[in-house]
């Protein structure tokens, strides 16, 4: 209310001001003539003027004898003396350059300053924290949710049984703290959630304060870091005051990593910045700092902790870690039982069936398939979601969008025909592999001229060398039956190349299965969620006869693995022909089909 009168009283102000201007302009210029300065002089000579008032740029008067009621003021622009007395003698009418009136001076320190506040407002404004003056410049932009705007709980979130329970304690601190800590226990300073994106690390977060019922500050760490030298701690220190004073309280820090990056370790990403540096120590001052018994909770959230510094996970600060991860079969179904209500679904859908199909999954990659099926089956006209629109669905997600429009000759139809039909042969040939669901020659994202879809019965933890052997030797079938029955490899192996390689450089370097290496590990894992290339954390730890040796034995993992595979398709080399007319004309096999054409058991391994 104070600040509609304030602005009610700035229009008043202003409303008497332009009256004012506007009056002086009228009672200046009424009934008042303009003439030239040579017109002046000569009626100055006439002695025809009275009344007159010399100012330093203009003089005004009256003209004698005019009569009433007409124009007898004039005002005339002064002209240098000087000058004037050469222009006279040339008998040339001249006259000076008016100067502004009033209203032009006004405007003239007005319009700049208008100008000069409009760039204030519009280009340093977002560089202050909510706009709030150059000294908000230091405060913290967390977005605050109070109690009744944290509408997500334990409810919601489904697949992560493990991660809530650890989580459930954080809950009962936050609604007593008094009463939890009676035995003398404290609560950890700060709580990481790690694991892969898409796993619900912020939604558990925002479920921790919906269940405690308290406030949720929430911020990115990227928003702590700016072009001044200095804010970011800033903006640290008032985040934490801010929490004090509302305790009990929630932080989440999401992205932690952005913030959190180890010092000097990776220059080439930013390592070394003096302003990172410095929130970073105010972050780690912070976590020292604060008692946990005046009810507040950091919560932070990450998918790269291999890059997080030292210091910032040491007991005592990030001192207790919960890995979010994939879901299993069961977490799979639960997820799907929280999405699946939002969608008209139809009578043969099954949370169960479809978490089968869907291995690797996270939770944003469930409710995306959801979504995608409700609208391929609103794009076809149908009254309800059908198992078909998630099997299409899961397909679209996996392997791209289809493009049927573009054409393949006959010759380039038949090699990525032969190529799939050598995946599924080799797949159901060999014990213990995944079974195959779908076999197209239709062309889906970026690249894959068609597709063969493997479907695990089961979620496994844990390969035996058997079965990663079966696994190089099933990616590695498409050429050994391109080999075979066209007599002449193409460039559709790549990406089967690839994988097979990783796979038998894993089981040399890193499993210890190379039997003339022996039971060594070349290679430290390094815990990563992300597919990102990360710089050697240290130098080779082997020489270059044990790196020959291993070269030698990775290629002699992928070269029996396809000569395995070249061996069932040469024995089953009418199955896949037939087959191969069948889905030249059809694009497209389902399991049965694959079933009914193509055999399930092999001969045995070459010698």
């Amino acid at each position: 209310m104070q600040k509609q009168h304030q602005i009610s009283l700035w229009y008043i102000v202003f409303a008497v001001l332009a009256v004012i201007m506007i009056r002086d302009f009228v009672t200046e210029y009424r009934d008042v003539r303009t003439v030239g300065y040579s017109d002046f002089l000569v009626m100055l000579a006439d002695k025809q003027v009275d009344d007159l008032v010399v100012g330093p740029g203009r003089i005004t008067g009256t003209i004698r004898g005019a009569e009433k009621g007409s124009a007898g003021r004039f005002v005339t622009e002064r002209v240098e003396p000087g000058l004037a007395a050469m222009l006279t003698q040339t008998g040339v009418r001249f006259t000076g350059q008016p100067e502004p009136g009033l209203l032009g001076q006004v405007l003239g320190w007005v319009v700049p300053s208008l100008v000069f506040i409009a760039l204030w407002m519009f280009l340093l404004r977002p560089m202050m924290a909510g706009g709030g003056g150059l000294m908000s410049v230091g405060r913290s932009r967390a977005k605050v949710f109070v109690e009744t705007d944290v509408k997500v709980t334990f409810a919601d979130v489904a697949g992560v049984d493990e991660a809530k329970l650890e989580l459930q304690e954080i809950v009962a601190f936050l609604r007593n703290p008094a009463e939890y800590g009676r035995l003398g226990a404290r609560m950890p300073r700060g709580i990481l959630l790690v694991g892969p994106p898409g796993t619900g690390k912020t939604m558990l977060a925002r479920a921790v304060a919906g269940e405690a019922g308290v406030p949720f500050f929430s911020i990115s760490g990227s928003e702590f870091v700016e072009m001044f030298v200095g804010v970011g701690a800033a903006r640290v220190r008032d985040l934490f005051e801010q929490a004090r004073q509302r305790a009990p309280a929630i932080i989440f820090i999401d992205e932690l990593d952005a913030l959190g990056r180890a010092r000097g370790a990776f220059p080439a990403a930013g390592g070394g910045h003096d302003e990172k540096e410095q929130t970073l120590n105010q972050l780690l001052s912070e976590l020292d700092g604060f008692d946990t018994r005046e009810g507040v909770v950091l919560l932070a959230a990450t998918n790269r902790p291999e890059i997080l510094d030292p210091a910032l996970l040491r007991a005592g600060r990030f001192d207790r870690q919960i890995l979010v991860d994939r879901p299993d079969r069961a977490g799979r179904a639960q997820i799907l039982a929280v999405h699946l209500p939002r969608i008209r679904i139809g009578p043969d859908i099954e949370a169960d069936a479809i978490a089968a199909l869907t291995p690797g999954f996270s939770g944003a990659d469930l409710a995306t398939l959801v979504n995608e099926a409700a609208l391929l089956a609103t794009r076809r006209g149908a009254a309800a979601t059908a198992m078909a629109d998630f099997t299409e669905a899961i397909e679209r997600v996996v392997a791209g969008l289809e493009k049927k429009h573009r054409l393949l000759n006959l010759a380039e139809r038949r090699a990525v025909a032969c190529h799939e039909l050598g995946h599924a042969l080799v797949a159901r040939c060999l014990p213990g592999s995944d079974s195959v669901h779908k076999v197209s020659i239709i062309p889906r994202g970026i690249g894959a001229l068609g597709y063969t879809i493997q479907r695990p019965t089961e979620d496994r933890y844990l390969m035996t060398r058997a079965e990663l052997e079966n696994k190089m030797a099933v990616l590695l079938g498409g050429r050994a039956a391109e080999a075979v029955l066209i007599g002449e490899i193409s460039t559709g192996a790549a990406d089967d190349l690839v994988k097979a390689t990783d796979i038998a450089r894993s089981m040399v370097m890193r499993y210890g299965m190379a039997e003339d290496l022996g039971q060594v590990a070349y290679e430290d894992e390094v815990p990563r969620f992300l597919d990102t290339a990360m710089p050697a954390a240290s130098p080779r730890q082997f020489g270059d006869r044990t790196a020959d040796r291993i070269d030698m034995a990775v290629r002699a993992l992928v070269d029996t693995a396809f000569a395995r595979a070249e061996n069932l398709v040469r024995h089953h080399a009418g199955q896949i022909e037939g087959a191969m007319a069948v889905l030249l004309e059809k694009e497209t096999l389902t399991e049965d089909d694959i079933a009914r054409l193509l055999p399930a058991s092999g001969p045995a391994d070459p010698a």
